[in-house]
């Protein structure tokens, strides 16, 4: 369930603070027949207050190498050149329309917005003969 339906409305008066919809109970569902009731979400649903801004800012990747100084490689006969490295992927989402709720704007999913792409960490050594 979306992260906005925290604000829905939940008791009579609630239109006065929110414009996301109630969700529907089964007593409704049978008092106002089955298709009346996604009639009416289907409003909600595709309003303009559905649609958010697309841009955003991520900080996608961050690395740092280490270059390993020749003077330690000497004592190897076989290696010419080492380094390490590490490397983070997708730390965070920086910035995202506040209509996201903290939704990721890059991952679609059945047609909307679904969970976040999850973060990766990466060490490589690297090692020249």
């Amino acid at each position: 369930m979306p992260r906005e339906f925290k604000n829905r409305w939940m008791m009579a008066g609630d239109e006065a603070v929110t414009n996301i919809p109630t969700i529907a109970s089964r007593n409704q569902v049978d008092r106002y027949g089955g298709t009346t009731m996604r009639t009416a979400y289907n409003a909600y649903n595709y309003s303009t207050e559905r649609i958010a801004k697309g841009g955003f800012l991520r900080l996608k990747e961050v690395a740092l190498t280490y270059v390993l100084p020749e003077g330690w490689l000497k004592k190897t006969t076989f290696i010419n050149r080492a380094s390490v490295k590490v490397a983070a992927t997708n730390l965070c989402l920086l910035y995202a329309d506040k209509k996201l709720n903290g939704q990721d704007p890059e991952f679609i999913n059945s047609g909307g917005v679904a969970a976040p792409i999850s973060k990766q960490f990466t060490a490589t050594v690297r090692l020249g003969f």
